[in-house]
């Protein structure tokens, strides 16, 4: 199978954010960026589909010169090759201007399943995937968690409330994989070795035949961040279960004014 995996290099989920000077983007010195977990997901998957059934599995991104760090860690897990679309005004933009850079540099290339992460966690952003398969005219399924190839076809069980939905699909698809499709392996160091001899191709937009849109088309932008409110401190009753009971009901209702 010639498999493409999709991925986003975020900041760790462990790493202490703060907003930076300009206050529309967080401060990235200190911050140690990864592969997207989600998109760990897809990776495994497609590493794992090509030691059952053959193949190769390429890796892409689409953003800042630091977004190679996660190509390198997918190539260091088994992926065979990587291609960067590389452009710094590509970080932070919006979904649509991704997905049709990531579609440009995927068309014509011969991809019999397509694989992403159902989101990316720097923002939350879920809609990539979705984009990407309306793009290439592709059948798609987001957020598996159970993932069948067969011949021709893929079955995939998706994950929703009080039930597991069922659905099947022709190849090629695009498929974005969610927690519990598989746990992913660690890069050995055979394997973090053997990524500084895999080719890591860099394109910029011009070479994927992609303009960067202007006027009504140009990318939404954040224009400002900002951190959640610190959280009050909580109050510890050292009373007897029944006077802290009496005193959490004062409060409720004189303070909080929920009863």
């Amino acid at each position: 199978m010639n498999i493409l995996v999709l991925l986003k290099h975020v900041p760790d989920t462990e790493t202490r954010i703060r907003i930076g000077a300009g206050g529309a983007a967080i401060d990235e010195s200190g911050v140690t960026f990864v592969i997207s977990p989600y998109d760990e997901f897809a990776v495994e998957e497609a590493i794992k589909l090509k030691e059952a059934r053959g193949g190769s599995v390429t890796a892409m991104t689409a953003g800042p010169e630091r977004a190679a760090g996660g190509l390198r860690t997918a190539l260091a897990m088994g992926a065979d090759a990587a291609v960067h679309i590389r452009d710094e005004r590509l970080d932070g933009a919006d979904a649509l201007t991704v997905a049709r850079v990531l579609a440009a540099a995927a068309k014509g290339g011969g991809w019999d399943l397509i694989l992403a992460g159902k989101q990316g966690v720097g923002a939350d952003n879920g809609a990539v995937g979705a984009m990407l398969a309306e793009l290439l005219d592709l059948p798609q399924v987001t957020a598996v968690s159970r993932l069948e190839i067969g011949e021709g076809r893929l079955t995939a069980h998706r994950e929703i409330e009080g039930a597991v939905e069922v659905v099947e699909a022709p190849l090629p698809a695009v498929v974005t994989c969610d927690k519990g499709l598989n746990e992913p392996r660690y890069p050995s160091l055979k394997g973090i070795m053997a990524a500084k001899k895999k080719p890591l191709e860099t394109k910029d937009l011009a070479a994927v035949g992609v303009a960067w849109p202007e006027g009504a088309a140009a990318p939404a932008r954040w224009s400002a961040l900002a951190l959640p409110p610190p959280r009050k401190e909580g109050r510890i009753f050292t009373s007897d279960p029944a006077g802290s009971g009496r005193e959490v009901v004062r409060l409720l209702r004189e303070e909080a004014k929920v009863i």
